[in-house]
């Protein structure tokens, strides 16, 4: 066997020879949305991280995320939502997982106010919080209707000042490594379709969801579940993957591509649904899976496509400030919604299964971690509470890196 052939890693799938490129890493982060990035910032500055991105580091559905994240408002509240989510969730939810994402909520909203992340205030200087679908109460903190995007983009940036993190953009991971059973980083494509081998101590899948296998989902096309894919291929355990939430409302159209999202906060706001006639048919607030199948009752009764969102509740300076993004998009489409209703159907939108996870964000696989939506801890049960995804990513991606640190070195990092 020549040297051009030597084995070095081998996996149940695929043997990466010597010929491949080959990169070493002490931990490989395969995603660059919200989990990733907060797991790179949460880690040591003298590991050296890779972060792969499948496509640029703005095509993320973390970006998209329009409504806003849950924050615990105060000690009261603690009930409340744990209810909610439980209840949205029909009760399937992890109990421990839910009151982990809880009682880290308001630490991971300060940690990400002093990153830069700038969330809309009253004119007293407070955090102003709104409320959506399936919430009792006012928890939700918000940069306008942009508030992924706001929390991507500064954590991004964070991320980019950091010496010991490389980012391969348009680097798709197509498998594991494995030796003896134990993950050793993961091979990946470029764009010329050149292999990569990158060797990791530790691997963080963070690759979102399966939104680029549906016909119309909010999300960007190149979510096809990866993560998943890769773990179920070496016999990594996967839960609920049929647990697809339909988000209630994106506008209607007959273009192809990626369905736009309308927020739930709208109808927080006060937005109301109307059938074919213009008569209100449901509860608006009710859990997503709820609405979402009131509507598809209402088009089979009306025989159409589609219903209707009307704004006519919604004072007009908050659907053209708060909403702004949502205002300006519908008006590049033909609709005012100050003046008009706009027509709204369901859509492929959220993956509650996904990777099985314990509380560390640990896989079954030694040094392999899931995070954010390609992971499934339990939070969400069978249905997502609006606005505790952004949140669970967060939590749960700070404490795969967190376990990452204390099974190095036997210590957790401050917060």
């Amino acid at each position: 066997m020549s040297a051009q052939e030597e084995v070095i890693v081998t996996s149940e799938d695929k043997t990466v020879a010597q010929g491949e490129r080959d990169a070493s890493f002490d931990v490989c982060i395969v995603g660059c949305g919200v989990a990733g990035l907060y797991a790179a910032l949460n880690l040591p500055r003298h590991l050296r991280i890779a972060m792969l991105s499948k496509e640029d580091v703005a095509s993320c559905d973390s970006m998209l995320a329009q409504g806003g994240i849950c924050v615990m408002r105060d000690h009261d509240d603690y009930d409340y939502w744990f209810d909610d989510t439980m209840r949205a969730g029909h009760n399937e939810c992890r109990p421990e997982s839910v009151d982990t994402m809880i009682w880290s909520s308001r630490e991971i909203i300060n940690d990400l106010i002093r990153m830069g992340v700038e969330f809309d205030r009253t004119p007293t200087g407070d955090l102003d919080y709104t409320r959506e679908g399936a919430h009792s109460r006012n928890r939700i903190v918000h940069h306008a209707d942009v508030t992924g995007k706001e929390i991507t983009t500064k954590l991004l940036a964070r991320v980019r000042e950091l010496r010991n993190v490389r980012i391969m953009e348009y680097t798709t991971m197509d498998d594991l490594l494995v030796k003896d059973g134990v993950c050793v980083g993961v091979h990946a494509r470029d764009t010329r379709g050149e292999g990569l081998a990158i060797r990791a101590r530790d691997t963080v899948l963070a690759t979102g969801g399966v939104g680029g296998l549906y016909e119309h989902s909010t999300n960007y096309p190149c979510l096809t579940g990866d993560g998943c894919r890769v773990c179920q291929e070496h016999g990594v355990a996967l839960e609920h993957m049929d647990y697809v939430q339909i988000h209630p409302t994106t506008l209607f159209s007959t273009k192809p591509g990626r369905s736009f999202l309308i927020s739930e906060a709208c109808r927080g706001e006060g937005a109301v649904l109307l059938d074919a006639h213009g008569e209100r048919f449901t509860d608006e607030l009710q859990p997503r899976d709820v609405v979402s199948a009131a509507i598809r009752r209402q088009m089979q009764k009306d025989g159409t496509r589609h219903v209707w969102l009307s704004f006519a509740n919604v004072p007009e300076e908050v659907c053209r400030e708060h909403f702004s993004h949502i205002y300006q998009h519908c008006l590049e489409e033909g609709y005012d919604i100050t003046r008009e209703p706009i027509p709204v159907v369901p859509a492929q939108h959220y993956l509650m299964g996904g990777i099985h996870v314990d509380q560390d964000s640990r896989t079954q696989m030694e040094h392999l971690y899931a995070a954010g939506e390609t992971s499934c801890n339990g939070v969400h049960g069978k249905n997502r509470l609006a606005s505790n995804s952004l949140l669970e990513s967060l939590v749960f991606s700070r404490l795969a890196a967190r376990d990452i640190v204390r099974r190095r070195h036997g210590w957790i990092p401050s917060a």
